[in-house]
């Protein structure tokens, strides 16, 4: 049957470009508050503008870029139909990979795509991101929403993004930075991030348990405990290494992502190098011990999946470490130290070595979790 002679056919597709027009009128407050004057041309052009003259202050500027999603955490917010922390997680996930290399973020773009455009979802997608961006220092300056019926169920969306930010090449940190004696200090995540959420469902789902159902170990509804947002770090850092006294003293750092403690801080340690990180500074909180519980799964097991506590590490100069602790916990952010750089002969056992492609240092976790309810060595 021939359709309507005004019926517009993209829309008979399942495509709605009102919608998505809508969306866009709806987010565009929250993504103009993180424009500075930087920003050119405002929201819904072809492409951002972001004016770089300010890159002539540098002596030799280096642009550090990094992409990624949130994976399958979306499925909880789905489930739910709580969107506005998702944005956040994104933010995470992309902009504090930047400042793992000394890097500060400059700007942002997304994309959303998903089987039919909700405006109001969209926008509190966004908001989330805008909110993150703010945080983070980091102009969002353009992005696009796909609509994919057919592909995606209608309630079905995914998100990714990239940033891009700028460093001097003379205060790049990284591997080459660390030395034996250097301190390992850990900073303390503010749940699950947004990794090993595949292992979560299953563990979930095998128990028949709903998002919506009550959890009293967890304070809330287990849909809510969950989509707890990622911890976002880029500030609190950026601030440490733009002191004087601490800054240079900051060697390397590592964001706790997929792969778990020991795999990404060997990836920040130079070869020959090795650390024995002491399990028994801090207690894994309520939500990895629950989980953990319910998939018959000793902790240790899932060391390689979950950040177990810690979203980030340091590894700095031993004479800085009291005061970037204190500058760190200052901020908000409790700070621990779990081990020390080694360069002497390795012991025997088990190590962490070469992950993601870095052919770095050694690391493995020693010893027993603290009890739970025991707070990181000296955290407040």
């Amino acid at each position: 049957m021939a359709s309507a002679p005004h019926e517009n056919p993209y829309s008979a597709a399942g495509v709605d470009t009102a919608a998505g027009d809508l969306a866009v009128e709806l987010m565009k407050s929250a993504v103009r508050r993180t424009h500075g004057p930087e920003v050119l041309g405002g929201v819904g052009g072809f492409a951002g503008l972001f004016d770089a003259s300010a890159l002539r202050d540098y002596a030799r500027p280096l642009l550090a870029t990094s992409t990624d999603g949130v994976g399958t955490k979306v499925a909880i917010a789905q489930a739910i139909d709580k969107h506005d922390t998702i944005g956040e997680d994104l933010v995470g996930m992309v902009v504090d990979d930047i400042v793992v290399v000394g890097a500060r973020p400059l700007f942002m773009t997304d994309y959303i795509a998903c089987g039919k455009v909700v405006p109001e979802r969209i926008a509190d997608i966004v908001a989330g991101i805008a909110r993150g961006c703010a945080a983070t220092g980091t102009a969002l300056v353009g992005g696009e929403t796909a609509e994919h019926p057919g592909l995606l169920g209608v309630d079905d969306y995914d998100v990714a993004g990239a940033a891009t930010g700028v460093v001097e090449a003379d205060r790049v940190l990284g591997a080459e930075r660390v030395r034996g004696g250097d301190v390992v200090l850990a900073l303390a995540s503010s749940g699950l991030h947004s990794n090993g959420y595949s292992l979560v469902r299953h563990i979930v789902a095998g128990r028949g348990i709903t998002y919506g159902s009550a959890s009293a170990e967890l304070g809330g509804t287990w849909g809510e405990a969950l989509l707890e947002p990622t911890r976002l770090y880029t500030s609190p850092l950026l601030r440490l290494l733009d002191d004087a006294t601490i800054g240079p003293g900051i060697h390397s750092l590592s964001h706790v992502t997929g792969g778990g403690i020991a795999a990404n801080l060997a990836r920040v340690l130079p070869q020959n190098t090795w650390v024995d990180v002491d399990r028994s500074t801090w207690s894994p909180s309520p939500v990895f011990r629950v989980l953990a519980d319910l998939g018959g799964l000793d902790l240790t097991a899932t060391e390689g999946t979950w950040n177990l506590g810690i979203g980030f590490l340091a590894v700095v100069a031993p004479e800085i470490a009291d005061a970037a602790v204190a500058a760190l916990r200052a901020d908000g952010i409790a700070t621990w130290q779990v081990g020390v750089v080694r360069d002497d002969a390795r012991p025997d056992g088990e190590f962490e070595q070469g992950a993601k492609g870095v052919d770095g240092g050694a690391v493995r976790l020693v010893g027993a979790y603290a009890d739970a309810g025991v707070p990181a060595n000296g955290a407040k």
